[in-house]
């Protein structure tokens, strides 16, 4: 029977499986320190990537910054030209057009221009000014008939007056111009200026509406619906013209003259 007793001679390592045991601990801690090494090594890449996500990150907000800055920019111009705009088309009637009501703001258009008359009728008016080449809206009113000259560039308005009492001898007008915002009323006889006077004076011995003419209170189309006589002078030719002249022309008594109603 075998001794089962413990040997301590037999718990002892000899010098070769010592040395073969030291090399295994060596190749371990060799294998941790290069996972160490390869861990740090992904430590470091994932902390330059971050930082370089991070970089970018921040160069994208920059971008953004300066984009949302320039949209900023942009939604002021954007507002102040509205605003232009808008207050622009508080004073500009759209029926005229932007530049034809920008050239009457300036004085270099007038802005409305009336002839007025002593004769009664629309029509009447219309074939003078039909006979005298000049484009206008005749306006019916027992007080006196009134043109709304077309013409408002330059001296427009005061060639028309001109040419009217040149051509009518004999009949006196009154040539009211609105420009910039300055009325300016004068007679005109026979083909000359003659006395400038006050609007006032004019408007107190005229037709309510050449005062609300004048001042832009109302316009040709408004009193057409109230129902005043409008008869425009381009739809006259020559020989209809002469035709409402012959209308409007009586023999005197006796046959001495003639007289215009």
């Amino acid at each position: 029977m075998a001794d089962d007793k413990f040997d301590p001679d037999e718990s002892h390592f000899s010098d070769e499986e010592l040395e073969a045991a030291l090399a295994g601990f060596e190749k371990e801690f060799a294998d941790d320190s290069a996972s160490g090494d390869a861990s740090d090594a992904d430590k470091t890449a994932d902390a330059a990537s971050a930082k370089s996500d991070s970089g970018a990150n921040d160069d994208t907000a920059d971008k953004a910054s300066a984009d949302s800055g320039q949209s900023m920019t942009d939604d002021v111009t954007g507002s102040v030209a509205d605003a232009v705009n808008e207050a622009m088309a508080d004073v500009v009637d759209p029926s005229l057009g932007f530049d034809n009501e920008l050239a009457g703001l300036l004085g270099n258009k007038a802005k409305v221009a009336l002839i007025v008359t002593r004769l009664a009728s629309a029509e009447l008016l219309a074939a003078f000014c039909q006979l005298s080449d000049i484009s206008a809206a005749c306006i019916g009113a027992n007080q006196g008939a009134v043109a709304v000259l077309k013409n408002l560039d330059g001296d427009g308005p005061e060639a028309a007056a001109k040419d009217l009492t040149t051509v009518v001898s004999g009949m006196a007008v009154i040539l009211a111009v609105n420009r910039a915002d300055k009325l300016e009323v004068a007679m005109y006889v026979q083909g000359e200026a003659g006395q400038s006077f006050a609007p006032p004076v004019l408007f107190t011995s005229t037709p309510r509406f050449v005062e609300d003419l004048m001042l832009g209170i109302v316009t040709l189309n408004q009193l057409k619906t109230q129902g005043f006589e409008v008869v425009d002078s381009a739809g006259l030719d020559h020989d209809q013209a002469m035709q409402i002249l012959a209308n409007h022309t009586k023999r005197g008594r006796g046959g001495r003259g003639s007289r215009i109603e």
